[in-house]
């Protein structure tokens, strides 16, 4: 006689099994049941995104536009949230897509295999190496010969079309991920866009971009429809009153007057009234000396916020790993040394009198500070996938909580909802509205 399959006889043995002895039996099972069902994600989850969830598919894919099917997101340097439903974004132009979801391009492209190189950087001689390197993105959209243009440092090899496309550099996209503007009309005007903002005591909510490629501030109306002003000398670097040397950021006091970050050549910050006439400048070039300078010497002034009680000014001295903290006037008051891997690339003021700071390519997080210097919490984690963080360039927030974040390197831009029941004093706080709410 055939022998029954073995799952048949453990299920026979069972049904004889007296009752207590079954019940005996199956209750871990139904306590494991009952705790599972009391698991929540709160308890076990590694808190990548913080207190957030990542929105997946906004904005909408760019190849989704017409006559863009082959194309997605340059270099996103900037994102400023006027409201919920407008959002501006600034990139360096567009980038050809790539065939395969990023999950299967993480260690090569399907057209190019790894190889060996041998490189000549290896303490004793050359050392072999696999190109591209495992578990590294296969593009960096910001730095390399042939991906987005304006990176001055860089020997651009790209072919425009098929490298790269220089359009839609400034777009508004709504709370669905949809574009509802397109300001191409400036396409031409632009060489490299670095930040969006609008003045919160601006009740005509004009939009000031920063083009650090070519040494000026441009003021638009809100709609775009008109450039009103030009800060700066359009292609010519220098250091006085009518110049800027690769200018980065802005913050503004509640009379207007406001502070220029100038830059990435440049070593300095800069003082204008409210209608853009120079009143004073200070910093000097900390290149060269050893390390840590004293006070009052920049290596890279990248971001810039003010408080509006105090009318203290903070400045992210990035290469130097630290915040500068001065009065209104450039008198020194405090540093804030961030430690030596922190690329503190934008400062955001809250209106609860908070610094939030993206940390661009050393911790990869987005950290919380008292105005004493102090942290309070971060979170965030290098990579490409949703909700992961590579190179954010600029955060913005808007009236319903939701956070933005500009990604120069990863390409793109992420919005980030609250948790539902999230601790508040984790969110990033309202951007600072006074003259303007919408």
């Amino acid at each position: 006689m055939s022998k029954a399959p073995w799952s048949l006889t453990i299920t026979a043995a069972v049904c004889f099994l007296p009752v207590a002895c079954l019940i005996q039996c199956l209750t871990p099972v139904a306590q494991g049941q009952e705790q599972a069902s009391k698991a929540t994600p709160e308890m076990s989850d590694e808190q990548v995104t913080g207190p957030y969830d990542v929105v997946k598919g906004w904005p909408k894919p760019l190849s989704s536009w017409p006559d863009h099917e082959n194309w997605t997101w340059g270099a996103v340097q900037a994102i400023f949230a006027q409201n919920p439903n407008r959002i501006f974004i600034a990139q360096r132009g567009e980038l050809p897509a790539l065939k395969s979801d990023v999950q299967d391009l993480i260690s090569s492209t399907p057209s190019t295999p790894p190889k060996v190189v041998d490189w000549e950087g290896g303490v004793g001689g050359p050392v072999r190496l696999t190109v591209p390197i495992p578990g590294l993105p296969p593009r960096n959209a910001s730095t390399g010969p042939t991906t987005s243009p304006g990176e001055p440092h860089v020997k651009f090899m790209g072919i425009a079309g098929k490298d790269f496309r220089w359009e839609h550099l400034i777009i508004v996209i709504d709370a669905q991920g949809n574009l509802v503007e397109a300001w191409t009309q400036w396409d031409k005007l632009f060489k490299r866009p670095h930040r969006i903002l609008i003045s919160p005591y601006d009740p005509e909510k004009r939009v000031w971009i920063v083009d650090d490629g070519q040494d000026v501030i441009f003021i638009f109306s809100n709609d775009g429809k008109k450039l009103l002003q030009t800060i700066g000398t359009r292609n010519e670097p220098g250091d006085d009153d009518k110049h800027f040397n690769r200018e980065t950021d802005i913050a503004w006091l509640p009379d207007g007057t406001f502070f220029v970050s100038d830059g990435y050549e440049g070593t300095r910050v800069v003082k204008f009234d409210k209608d853009g006439k120079y009143l004073m400048a200070w910093g000097k070039s900390s290149k060269g000396m050893p390390y840590p300078p004293p006070p009052n010497y920049f290596n890279l002034v990248h971001g810039i916020a003010v408080d509006p009680v105090t009318r203290r000014v903070f400045v992210s001295d990035r290469s130097n790993h630290r915040i500068q903290v001065f009065d209104e006037n450039g008198k020194f008051l405090d540093m804030w040394p961030l430690g030596e891997y922190a690329v503190p690339y934008h400062l955001l003021m809250t209106a609860d009198r908070h610094l939030w700071i993206a940390d661009g390519h050393g911790t990869f997080k987005i950290l919380e500070y008292d105005l004493d210097g102090k942290l309070l919490y971060s979170w965030g984690t290098w990579g490409p996938f949703p909700g992961q963080l590579w190179g954010v360039h600029q955060l913005s927030t808007d009236q319903e909580g939701n956070l933005y974040v500009a990604e120069v390197l990863n390409g793109r831009a992420q919005k980030f909802r609250p948790k539902k029941n999230a601790d508040p004093a984790k969110l990033v706080g309202q951007q600072i509205r006074v003259a303007w709410k919408d």
